[in-house]
């Protein structure tokens, strides 16, 4: 979740801000497009200008360096972006004090951190003090606090707390689908884990529905290429492996490797998550015992969170 610009700056900075600001939506748009290498160099861009022109210990360097750790997370430099995120945190809440809108953001993004990194309850208490701050600022029924919320089930939903994350995934849904319509990409994002849920329950059939639904609009909000389709890509045909629908499941594991290796690289956390599950289900249609020692958390498939 990207912070969004601080507008009150003197007149003669008024041209860097507006510098800063291109720049920030010009990383923004490519990351968003599954660009990274070039967003990368957009924000480092904007975080040079910010220190240079504002001061190290501005809010719009806390900009820049949350947004900055936002695309680290995406590309699985995950330190990075933790020491990104606490040094926006610290910036932040001097300058704007310990209930600002734009603490909950960190606090948000350091949760969704934890998700990616699996250390679930490690993330529970940034996602709680986001919706308890977001909350109280916005109201209970804004777009921004569903989303907080949907974080918040995400980390639950990890720990196996079915019951406390279901309710708050389909309250987070009914606010984005009253606010952006049927198709949105939060939406399909949280149809992804939702289904995931669904899933972790056995509950097979409306968890290849939810996937299903979340994948036709990834494609088309996003494009058949982008990182995000193949992450939901890699849940279904891990769903579709215990369905025992192994062409199916085979031919989603090659579009998903195809598409992560070409934007992520090959030593990813997804790309190597990906590769181990497609291998599994490669010994299995081969009669082949699986060495169940090889995969992380003793478990050979596994799914994939934004």
């Amino acid at each position: 979740m990207p912070i969004c610009q601080p507008n009150s700056l003197a007149a003669q900075q008024r041209p860097l801000h507006s510098q800063f600001r291109a720049l920030l939506r010009a990383a923004d748009e490519r990351r968003q497009r599954g660009q990274y290498a070039q967003a990368e160099t957009l924000y480092r861009r904007a975080l040079l200008l910010a220190e240079s022109a504002f001061g190290a210990e501005r809010p719009e360097v806390a900009v820049a360096l949350n947004n900055l750790a936002v695309l680290y997370k995406y590309t699985g430099n995950f330190d990075e972006a933790e020491s990104l995120y606490r040094r926006a945190l610290t910036i932040t809440e001097q300058a704007m004090g310990a209930d600002h809108p734009d603490l909950a953001t960190l606090y948000h993004n350091l949760g969704g951190l934890g998700h990616a990194r699996g250390r679930y309850a490690q993330g529970e208490p940034y996602a709680r003090r986001s919706v308890e701050i977001r909350e109280r600022a916005l109201g209970p029924d804004h777009v921004d606090v569903a989303a907080d919320i949907a974080a918040l089930a995400a980390l639950l939903d990890g720990q196996g707390k079915y019951d406390e994350s279901e309710p708050l995934y389909r309250r987070a849904l009914a606010v984005f689908e009253r606010e952006y319509g049927p198709e949105h990409y939060e939406i399909a994002v949280n149809l992804n884990n939702l289904a995931a849920l669904k899933q972790a329950q056995g509950r097979a059939d409306e968890a290849e529905g939810l996937y299903r639904r979340a994948l036709a609009m990834k494609e088309k909000l996003l494009g058949a290429d982008h990182p995000d389709v193949a992450m939901t890509l890699n849940n279904l045909a891990v769903l579709l492996k215990k369905q025992e629908k192994y062409e199916e499941a085979a031919a989603l594991y090659r579009r998903t490797l195809a598409i992560f290796e070409a934007v992520l690289g090959t030593e990813h956390p997804n790309v190597v998550t990906s590769r181990k599950n497609y291998a599994g289900l490669l010994r299995k249609l081969k009669g082949e015992p699986r060495l169940t020692t090889h995969w992380p958390c003793g478990s050979p498939d596994q799914k994939i969170f934004v």
